[in-house]
């Protein structure tokens, strides 16, 4: 991609969640919790792609929007409390050739008087621009031009959130607001609110399922990966509904559930019906 600037030079990275991050960078695990003794942990990268590349890694502190954007944090804000300082991670930089991996070793620190409640940062993979036998600046036009034309490589960061729990921490969520709505092509979706109380994070699967008052429920929505994080009092989410074609969205009920992922024990954690 190429951008044309007046007297500037000119930079471009876009920051997504690992879920979203382009296919050559893999991450495992996509978020990492700290709960009670735990002192370390650590992450797998692999390059998937065919080329090598570059990532240096940083601690970041992201604050969640009510519907599920991030922006970066200069100030905190009453409530949030960020694992920057209690964080420490090795290498910070690392070079994959394609097919390669790299462990990321991630260690925490609490000091003697760290209040209770939960602790978040997020671990940014920002991949670096390959220079090797490039010029970074081409003139274009004749001599008297004022403009400078750069190559520029759109360049993907990836980010993972990283959470400290330190004493006794809890937390509840409801589903609320529930309403059946449509897209601007008429596709049905189902929008709702999750509403979270308590001193932790919550994060887990929703899926929607489709009663009609003669037939057998039926999964017509997932989203998988949602979380509301701390000091947020809820989030708004829609979920976009394919029930089976000739399958009216009426004379029954529509029930989403919202359950803990697999491997941290499906629990159930909210519940809510809508009737049509």
């Amino acid at each position: 991609m190429t951008f044309l600037c007046r007297f500037t030079l000119c930079a471009l990275l876009l920051v997504l969640p690992a879920s979203q991050a382009l296919a050559q960078l893999m991450l495992y695990p996509t978020r990492i919790v700290f709960e009670g003794n735990q002192r370390s942990a650590q992450l797998e990268l692999i390059n998937n792609g065919n080329e090598s590349a570059t990532y240096r890694i940083s601690l970041v502190n992201r604050r969640m929007s009510a519907t599920g954007g991030f922006s970066e944090v200069d100030e905190p804000l009453p409530g949030e409390q960020f694992a920057d300082t209690l964080l420490r991670y090795s290498p910070r930089q690392v070079t994959l050739e394609p097919g390669a991996g790299q462990t990321v070793r991630i260690m925490v620190r609490k000091p003697a008087d760290l209040a209770a409640g939960e602790y978040r940062s997020h671990l940014l993979f920002a991949q670096q621009p390959e220079t090797r036998g490039r010029r970074s600046i081409e003139t274009r036009g004749s001599a008297a031009d004022d403009e400078i034309g750069i190559q520029l490589t759109a360049l993907i960061g990836a980010s993972i959130p990283v959470i400290v729990r330190h004493g006794g921490t809890d937390v509840s969520v409801s589903l609320t607001q529930l309403e059946l709505q449509r897209s601007s092509n008429g596709a049905p979706l189902l929008a709702l609110q999750m509403e979270r109380s308590g001193t932790q994070s919550v994060y887990g699967d929703l899926t929607v399922s489709f009663t009609s008052r003669n037939g057998a429920e039926q999964v017509i929505g997932r989203a998988n990966g949602v979380a509301v994080y701390t000091p947020n009092p809820l989030r708004r989410a829609r979920i976009a509904l394919q029930p089976p074609s000739g399958l009216p969205l009426s004379n029954g009920t529509l029930r989403v559930t919202y359950r803990e992922q697999a491997e941290d024990g499906g629990r159930l954690l909210a519940e809510a019906v809508l009737s049509l």
